[in-house]
């Protein structure tokens, strides 16, 4: 096991994913030096951390977040200097990233490991033209952070395999349960299997199989009740009994190959489109999501320009 300690981490790009990162790392007991551009970020980055502290409390931290250890610069140079480890959380553009990037490889120590919290952009393009790509990586997260475990870590074609295996480290002595994405591709593994699952979702509601709200509860009602507890091969290899997967795939293969050949490809047009912002705006009926996420993260236990 390569060593996860760390004491100095950076945080860049303090909206919803980073003030998330930035909350955890002091409730492990790290000192956060953060960055944004963006007007009020500081104040709005404490203030997140406060709000998150209630669940973090209840997951072990301290009775109060120690906001004497989170210093927020103007500079975000400044920011990564000390460093040990850097979590860089900037909007999805590939060629603002590859700015940035750059930029923190000029101002960060060589031995610094910088991670992307990245939803989809591959980590080799991201390195391109930097001194030191061996030490790039994608850190992406679920989100909210300082919640949610997983953590998907990818190296680019540059990167030292033993800064990968650091990081895997790293996150897994915060706490996370951090997975080796062996080869890059677009969107990782969460949530290009989410988006596969929304694809058919879609299918179903521009075929008119059911309504937005049904499609949903077929997920939270059923599957969804044990992808809370394990993956889908998991769920398969139990619902073959006692012969395991080997049984499931003598019983199953043949209706699932079929199933999945009458998978659809929807479009999202114009209509399609219209019938899900209906469909969500009736299951909400009137909720709020200002409501909604002040208690969705005291009970659960972007800002860039």
């Amino acid at each position: 096991m390569q060593d996860g300690k760390i004491s100095r981490v950076a945080v860049i790009g303090t909206g919803t994913i980073g003030a998330s990162w930035a909350a955890l790392f002091l409730a492990r007991g790290l000192t956060v030096a953060a960055s944004d551009p963006a007007p009020q970020a500081e104040t709005a980055l404490r203030g997140y951390v406060d709000t998150a502290w209630p669940a973090l409390r209840r997951l072990g931290a301290a009775d109060s977040p120690p906001q004497h250890r989170l210093k927020f610069h103007a500079d975000s140079n400044a920011a990564v200097a000390a460093a040990e480890f850097v979590q860089e959380n900037a909007p999805e553009r590939e060629s603002l990233k590859r700015d940035i990037f750059r930029e923190l490889d000029a101002a960060t120590q060589p031995s610094a490991i910088i991670a992307s919290s990245s939803s989809g952009l591959l980590i080799s393009q991201l390195q391109a033209g930097c001194r030191h790509p061996e030490r790039f990586i994608i850190g992406h997260p679920f989100n909210p952070p300082h919640l949610m475990p997983l953590v998907e870590v990818v190296g680019g074609v540059q990167t030292a395999p033993e800064v990968v295996g650091r990081a895997l480290a790293i996150y897994t002595a915060l706490g996370k349960r951090p997975i080796h994405v062996r080869r890059e591709v677009k969107g990782h593994i969460g949530n290009r299997l989410q988006a596969a699952l929304w694809r058919e979702a879609v299918h179903l509601v521009a075929e008119g199989v059911a309504t937005v709200s049904d499609i949903d509860a077929a997920i939270s009602e059923g599957p969804g009740i044990r992808w809370a507890l394990m993956g889908q091969h998991l769920v398969y290899h139990l619902g073959g009994g006692t012969g395991g997967m080997k049984h499931f795939l003598d019983q199953f293969a043949g209706p699932i190959q079929d199933w999945w050949e009458d998978l659809g490809r929807p479009q999202l047009t114009p209509l399609v489109r219209q019938r899900l912002i209906d469909g969500i705006t009736a299951e909400v009926a009137g909720r709020r999501i200002e409501d909604s996420l002040p208690s969705a993260i005291a009970c659960s236990s972007k800002s860039w320009h």
